[in-house]
């Protein structure tokens, strides 16, 4: 069994950062002494998983030492799809015994990967109501190489690991710790929108009820942002967080219209006589009973169309748990590409459903050892998941 730890460096590997996070234990309460980031090497990490963890390494070595922190013992979340699986389940009640054997055959029959080694665990959530027939489960699937390639590149960054986890149960942590209310109390769907993938979770009574991960992310903006406006990639991504601006409902974005200012075109009638106009020249057009969107800089038009594929993955996965019995009270959207101005507003639009910024700093002490402030206020979303990580050592 693990040490229990009074401090550790929660550790956050992403295609864009590497982030950490550095949570001690004081009086028993959790405070956040120190974060930092680090830009992830071109091609080094993708959805798939992590492609060079030397570089990686090195970029760890370089958010550690931008943040100041000092603790030796680290959290890091394995991620990726071809590095780890989970996947919640809903298995009959059974005792201990029976349930690990049961769940040897699951971990069988649900390797994903072409690797067939690998290393596997799970959790059973106490039975909310003792007459319930059915006991919730989470189990997790990694390649021992994924494993052994994250021990190692926390090695070289001069870290021990302490634990490895997986990011839907470091993001339950982090809203555990920030909304413990929300977190009891509710279903809530977290959407942690990366940038390359978006990572959608369910939780209720503090328990993972969903997960799924899909290739929707940041990236998709600002690609859409640099092809719309012949930008470099770097400039566009600027422009998606400084100038784009989504509007506060789901207003389709503006289109071309080729007739737009034209005469008005006269309408179909299989009574009219043949000879007579069914429209007089003097009456005015229909009005489009769309408002019309403000999008001077022509971003919202840019980018309406990766908004409508997130939109749609939201929905399918929110629709697929309602299908399944369940229903979601609201979604918090977290991760560094949820910074868009007014995402969360359009997505409430969008979803028909309360929508709002997880704020990891929420209701946590916090005691930074170096840096801006306002600057980490600001990045404050991509940070979940290692103040999620970092708070390994709370639950």
């Amino acid at each position: 069994m693990a040490k229990r730890l009074n401090s550790v460096l929660g550790v956050d590997i992403g295609s864009q950062s590497v982030k950490v996070a550095e949570i001690r234990l004081q009086g028993g309460q959790p405070v956040i002494t120190a974060l930092g980031m680090a830009p992830t090497p071109p091609g080094a990490v993708d959805h798939v998983g992590i492609n060079d963890p030397e570089q990686i390494a090195v970029a760890l070595k370089q958010a550690v030492m931008e943040s100041g922190a000092s603790v030796t013992d680290a959290v890091s979340s394995l991620f990726g799809q071809g590095a780890v699986l989970v996947r919640p389940l809903e298995v009959p009640n059974m005792s201990e015994s029976e349930l690990k054997d049961h769940m040897a055959w699951e971990f069988t029959r649900n390797i994903p990967f072409a690797e067939s080694t690998v290393e596997s665990d799970f959790k059973a959530y106490p039975l909310a109501d003792p007459a319930s027939q059915n006991l919730d489960v989470v189990m997790a699937i990694a390649t021992r190489s994924g494993v052994e390639m994250q021990v190692d590149l926390l090695k070289r960054a001069g870290k021990k690991t302490h634990a490895l986890d997986v990011e839907p149960l470091s993001v339950l942590r982090s809203m555990a710790a920030s909304y413990s209310s929300e977190a009891g109390a509710k279903t809530v769907c977290v959407a942690e929108i990366g940038h390359k993938t978006t990572s959608i979770n369910i939780f209720k009574n503090e328990r993972l009820l969903f997960a799924r991960s899909v290739p929707v992310g940041g990236e998709m903006f600002t690609r859409a942002i640099a092809d719309s406006k012949g930008v470099s990639f770097d400039d566009a991504e600027r422009m998606k967080h400084e100038q784009l601006s989504l509007p506060e409902d789901a207003t389709p974005a503006p289109t071309f219209n080729p007739f737009a200012g034209s005469a008005p075109v006269a309408s179909y009638n299989p009574f009219a006589d043949a000879s007579e106009p069914t429209m007089a020249a003097d009456t005015p057009p229909v009005p489009d009973a769309t408002p019309a969107v403000q999008d001077p800089n022509g971003l919202y038009t840019a980018v309406a169309n990766a908004l409508d594929e997130l939109v749609a993955e939201l929905r399918r996965s929110v629709d697929y748990y309602k299908t399944k019995g369940g229903e979601v009270d609201m979604m918090m959207i977290t991760g560094g590409s949820s910074q868009m101005n007014n995402l969360d507003k359009f997505l409430g639009s969008a979803l028909g459903m309360s929508v709002e910024r997880m704020d990891p700093y929420r209701n946590v002490s916090m005691s930074l050892k170096k840096g801006d402030p306002a600057e980490y206020e600001r990045l404050k979303q991509s940070f979940s998941v290692a103040i999620g990580n970092g708070m390994h050592i709370c639950f």
